[in-house]
C-alpha cells in the first residue's frame, strides 16, 4: 500500500459529451492499468445503456499506478463522473471522495452550462481544479474562445490549462504529471479514529451488498468488525479490495485510498449512501460530513403490466435504489393500473434511465404514468397539503391557491439564437431575468421557469432551435402561486386516474384536446359510441368520440315498407343503449404510452 504522500484522488468533470470517458480510457492505457488486448472505448461505462447513448450514468472508481518523472510511483484513484444535469447528485458524491478534479472543456464548444455547474460543485468542496482543453486536434478547435471563457466565466488563468486530445493521446502524459504536482495528497488531519465515507454501493446476488468507500483514517482488513453510523448496524468484513477497473481483493485498505468493502449484509435497505463506516474497536466520535439528503424533483407511477410481478418489481427497485441513491419509491394503487409504486427522480432523463434499467437489468415489464412535480396546495382553512399525484388533489371548493415549484435556469446559447430561446422560455410560462455576454458569439440567459414546463420536451426544443449548441443547467428556486387546475380525462363517463394531470388554466383546453385526440386513435372501437372527454371539475373542455362498431341489421330486409326497416333500427338502438349501461371500456397499454408521448410532437 502506498504512503499518503504518494496517493492522489481525483475526478473528471465536464459537460455531457466533452470526452470524459475517452480521457479515462487514455489514462488507463498510459498507466498500463488495463492490458492492450482488453482495451475498448468507454471502458469505464459498464452498462449497455451508457454505451448506446454515449453518456455516463454512474461514476466508476479505478486505481492506477504511475511512475512519475521524480522517480516515485504514485497511486492514482480516479472517479469518472456523469455530465448530464440530472446526475449532478452523482457528481457531488464522487467529488466528496477526492482532493482534486480535472475539468474538461471541449475546444470546439467551449464552456457550457453544465461545465459551470460542475466547477461550482468542485469549488464548494475545496478541490484543486486542473483545466484541460480537449479535442485540440479537430479543425474546428477554437482555443482563443476557450481561454477567454475560462478566465471570464470560471476565473481560471489560461496559463494553467493543458491542451490535450483524449482520442489521439496528445498531452495525456502532461495531465498525469499535473495530477502528481498540483493535486494535494490526502490528509488524515482532523480524523482521529477509523472512518470511511460510503460514496456508492451495489448489490451482488451472491455476495450481498458491495460498499464503495473512501478511507479518511485508519485501515480496514478482512475479518474486522465495522459499524454503519446512521443505522448503528454492526457487521464483519468478508472482503476488501480496490478497482482496477474490475474488483481486485487486497489484504487491507489504508487511509487516503478508495476501494470497496463487502460486509456481511444481505438486505439492500441496510446500507445508506453518504454514511460513515467505522471500526467497532476504534470508533470515530462523530460521522463524517456526508452528502445532502437528495430530494426528488419529478414523480411518476411505475406499475407492473402483470400484477403477479408486483413483489418482484418491489425487490428489483430496492436493489436499484442501492445503486442509485437519488431514486425513491413508495407503494400506491390505481383504479386503472392496479398495484404499483410512486417513484421520485431528479429529472426526466433520470426517469427514463431508471425505467430502462428496470426493463433490461431486472427483466421487468412495466408501464409508467405521466410525470408530475410536487405542488403546494393551500386550503381555505389555512393548512397546506403537498401533492405529487393529481389523484390526491383536494376538492376545488376548499382550495385557496396552488403553488408550483420554480427553477432558475442558466441557458448558454449562441448570440444568433437568443430571440428564439427567449420565445421558447415565454411559451413555457417563463420569465427571462438577465442576459450575460460571454464573448462575441455566446450569451448566458438566466430565466425563471415552472419545473413542470421543462419536464417533457424543453431540452429537445432548446437543442433544435440552437442547432445543438445550446445547453442548460438549473437549480430549484422556491414556489410560486399560479392559476393551476386539475384536469381529468373521462372515458365513457368514468374518470381514469392514470390520465389526470395538473395544468395551467390558459393551457388546459389545448392540452385536453390533444390528449383526447391521441386517445381516440388508440382506444379500440366498441359496440357503442365511446366518449373521451377532458374535464375541469364538472366542466367539459374537450371531447372526442370513438365511433361504434355497427352490424348491418337491414341486410336481410329487402323490399317492403320503410316501417319494417325503422323497427329493426329501433330494436338495435335499444340494444346499444342497454349495452352502454353495462358496457366497460378496456383501455389498452398503448393508450398510456400515447399519453406520455403526447407532448413530444
Amino acid at each position: 500500500m502506498a504512503e499518503l504522500k504518494y496517493i492522489r484522488n481525483f475526478s473528471i468533470i465536464a459537460h455531457i459529451d466533452h470526452g470524459k470517458s475517452t480521457l479515462a480510457d487514455r489514462l488507463l492505457e498510459l498507466t498500463g492499468t488495463v492490458a492492450a488486448r482488453d482495451l475498448q472505448e468507454q471502458l469505464l461505462d459498464g452498462m449497455d445503456l451508457e454505451r448506446e447513448r454515449g453518456i455516463t450514468i454512474k461514476s466508476h472508481p479505478v486505481r492506477m499506478h504511475y511512475q512519475a518523472k521524480d522517480g516515485h510511483e504514485y497511486e492514482l484513484n480516479l472517479n469518472d463522473t456523469p455530465g448530464h444535469v440530472d446526475f449532478a447528485y452523482e457528481v457531488s458524491r464522487s467529488l466528496g471522495a477526492c482532493e482534486g478534479a480535472l475539468l474538461l472543456i471541449d475546444a470546439t464548444q467551449g464552456v457550457q452550462a453544465q461545465t459551470v455547474a460542475n466547477v461550482n460543485l468542485a469549488y464548494r468542496q475545496n478541490l484543486k481544479v486542473i483545466p484541460l482543453i480537449n479535442k485540440v486536434d479537430l479543425p474546428a478547435a477554437n482555443l482563443d474562445m476557450c481561454y477567454e471563457q475560462m478566465e471570464e466565466i470560471l476565473m481560471l488563468p489560461r496559463e494553467e490549462a493543458i491542451l490535450v486530445s483524449a482520442k489521439t493521446g496528445q498531452g495525456v502524459g502532461d495531465v498525469l504529471e499535473a495530477i502528481v504536482e498540483r493535486i494535494p495528497p490526502p490528509s488524515t488531519e482532523g480524523h482521529d479514529h477509523t472512518s470511511a465515507l460510503v460514496f456508492d454501493s451495489q448489490y451482488d446476488a451472491y455476495r450481498g451488498v458491495v460498499t464503495y468507500v473512501r478511507l479518511f483514517s485508519g485501515e480496514f482488513s478482512r475479518g474486522m468488525k465495522i459499524r454503519l453510523m446512521s443505522t448503528g448496524m454492526e457487521s464483519e468484513i468478508k472482503e476488501v479490495g480496490y478497482f482496477s477497473p474490475e474488483m481486485r481483493p487486497a489484504d487491507k485498505l489504508t487511509a487516503g485510498s478508495i476501494g470497496y468493502l463487502i460486509p456481511n449484509i444481505k438486505s439492500p435497505s441496510d446500507t445508506k449512501i453518504g454514511d460513515t463506516v467505522t471500526n467497532v474497536r476504534d470508533m470515530c466520535s462523530k460521522p463524517l460530513p456526508g452528502f445532502k439528503e437528495v430530494r426528488p424533483m419529478v414523480f411518476s407511477g411505475i406499475y407492473p403490466i402483470d400484477s403477479a410481478d408486483y413483489e418482484q418489481l418491489k425487490f428489483s427497485m430496492s436493489k436499484l435504489q442501492l445503486n442509485d441513491a437519488a431514486f425513491a419509491y413508495q407503494p400506491e394503487t390505481s383504479a386503472a393500473l392496479g398495484f404499483g409504486f410512486r417513484c421520485g427522480f431528479l429529472g426526466l432523463l433520470h426517469m427514463e434511465i431508471i425505467q430502462e434499467r428496470l426493463r433490461r437489468e431486472y427483466n421487468m415489464d412495466i408501464i409508467a404514468t405521466y410525470p408530475s412535480v410536487i405542488y403546494h396546495v393551500y386550503l381555505k382553512d389555512g393548512s397546506m397539503k403537498m401533492v405529487d399525484n393529481p389523484v390526491y388533489m383536494p376538492d376545488p371548493s376548499i382550495i385557496d391557491r396552488i403553488e408550483e415549484p420554480m427553477i432558475e435556469a442558466n441557458i448558454m446559447t449562441p448570440a444568433t439564437s437568443i430571440g428564439d430561446v427567449m420565445n421558447l422560455v415565454m411559451n413555457k410560462r417563463g420569465v427571462c431575468t438577465k442576459t450575460d455576454t460571454v464573448d462575441n458569439n455566446h450569451v448566458i440567459l438566466t430565466a425563471e421557469l415552472p419545473m413542470h414546463e421543462i419536464l417533457i420536451d424543453f431540452h429537445d426544443k432548446l437543442k433544435s432551435i440552437t442547432r445543438g449548441y445550446g445547453s442548460m443547467d438549473y437549480n430549484p428556486s422556491g414556489y410560486h402561486a399560479d392559476k393551476l387546475v386539475k384536469m381529468d380525462i373521462l372515458v365513457n363517463g368514468e374518470p381514469v386516474d392514470a390520465f389526470s394531470s395538473i395544468v395551467h388554466v390558459d393551457m388546459a383546453q389545448a392540452r385536453g384536446r390533444q390528449l383526447c385526440e391521441r386517445l381516440k386513435e388508440v382506444i379500440p372501437q366498441q359496440m357503442f359510441n365511446v366518449a373521451i372527454q377532458a374535464a375541469i371539475g364538472g366542466k367539459i373542455i374537450a371531447r372526442e368520440t370513438v365511433r361504434q362498431l355497427r352490424k348491418n341489421v337491414l341486410a336481410k330486409c329487402y323490399g317492403g315498407d320503410i316501417t319494417r326497416k325503422r323497427k329493426l333500427l329501433d330494436k338495435q338502438k335499444e340494444g346499444k343503449k342497454r349495452m352502454k349501461m353495462i358496457g366497460k371500456v378496456n383501455i389498452p397499454q398503448e393508450a398510456f404510452v400515447a399519453v406520455l408521448r403526447s407532448d413530444e410532437d
